[in-house]
């Protein structure tokens, strides 16, 4: 798994690093980007180890195609992804529309820095949330995933690519500056140690394929091109032999379907981590590089008698609100930093309904939250 040595050996590697290896556990075999600040080292490890692994590696002229490209490798029977950040991201909307509606798996990840615009491209900030879940236009399911530590990024991208293979949806690992950036000691798993899911194929004659058809689980196998099963993909709404369509009997169950899909796998999709939350009293939810500045400002609030806890939230959509709404009902107050306006923590207060206080603490000038910061709040909470 890494040309550093045999699995199980300590590996220093930068969050950007182990996406690659990530990828590459996953059985990624193509790859097409754009090079952008604080991303880049994605794509230059890709050029090398991706060949070297028989895939292909693609640098091309902009993000707009790169994603293009992405879809097409995918159609044709490859694990697929890109990476960008912010700016780059704003580029990908109209092809991450494509892919929902086409239902091509592929992985898309986005390494935030500082905006709007080309705003701060070497500093950290997690102002991408909510263009994650929004930034292709209309109705949409999607999935995002939130690392905060360098094993996070071998282990998300793993995740990443199965979800995208599983339910034929393109997926978001949407890391940031100082997660990218942070070198950790990590031990990669043996590769027999590693969950890969590969995606559904059809395995009826051909003449039989119907290629959206609708399925218990909402997801209809998969014909790579070139394997004589012929179909039509279009980003129009389409029916389920993917012709394009203005019939309301088709247009409703076929969007229906894309949300089913998603809706009733929110147990496989959905994930927090829970850390000193059994007896807390104040209750800080943090994501990303923001998370392990709060699990240290917990670890030394309870050293002053401040009953403290976190709930990391490493899905960040389909928002987990099943896993947070129980800790709402019993703890005295919840923090959400994050660094931005409040893009998280709107989404908090949606689903608090006035169960209990919710208060934010949040950073736009570029520079990570540090622990001190999060204690200080969380003491004067706590009087």
């Amino acid at each position: 798994m890494s040309e550093k040595g045999n699995p199980g050996r300590p590996l220093l590697l930068q969050g950007n690093e182990a996406v690659v290896e990530g990828a590459l556990a996953a059985g990624c075999r193509f790859f097409a980007g754009y090079p952008i600040t604080p991303a880049t080292e994605i794509s230059e490890v890709m050029s090398v180890k991706l060949p070297a692994a028989g895939g292909v590696f693609i640098q091309m002229e902009d993000e707009i195609a790169a994603l293009g490209a992405v879809i097409g490798a995918s159609l044709a029977g490859a694990k697929a992804m890109t990476a960008t950040s912010g700016p780059g991201f704003s580029l990908m909307q109209e092809n991450l529309g494509f892919a929902i509606i086409a239902e091509v798996p592929c992985v898309i990840v986005n390494v935030m820095r500082g905006g709007p615009s080309t705003g701060l491209p070497t500093h950290v900030s997690q102002g991408d949330v909510q263009q994650a879940r929004w930034g292709t236009h209309g109705d949409h399911p999607i999935i995002v995933l939130a690392p905060a530590t360098t094993r996070d990024c071998f282990e998300l991208t793993v995740l990443a690519f199965n979800l995208a293979e599983k339910f034929r949806i393109p997926v978001i690992l949407l890391s940031d500056e100082v997660v990218a950036h942070t070198r950790e000691k990590v031990c990669l798993p043996h590769p027999s140690e590693i969950e890969v899911v590969e995606r559904l194929k059809p395995t009826m004659p051909p003449e039989w394929y119907i290629p959206y058809e609708d399925t218990p689980r909402g997801v209809p196998p998969m014909a790579s091109f070139g394997d004589g099963y012929r179909y039509h993909v279009t980003g129009l709404i389409h029916d389920v032999r993917g012709f394009p369509t203005e019939r309301p009997d088709e247009i409703v169950p076929f969007l229906n379907r894309l949300f089913r899909k998603i809706r009733q796998h929110f147990h496989e999709i959905c994930r927090v981590e829970e850390f000193l939350t059994e007896d807390a009293e104040l209750l800080v939810v943090a994501y990303g590089s923001v998370a392990r500045s709060a699990r240290r400002a917990v670890i030394d609030a309870r050293a002053r008698g401040v009953r403290a806890g976190l709930v990391r939230l490493i899905t960040l959509w389909p928002f987990p609100r099943r896993l947070l709404e129980p800790h709402l009902g019993r703890v005295r107050t919840v923090l959400v930093p994050e660094l931005n306006m409040g893009q998280m923590a709107r989404e908090v207060k949606r689903i608090n309904r006035g169960l209990t206080r919710v208060e934010t603490l949040n950073r736009i000038d570029g520079r990570l939250i540090p622990p001190e910061q999060v204690l200080d709040l969380l003491l004067k909470l706590h009087r």
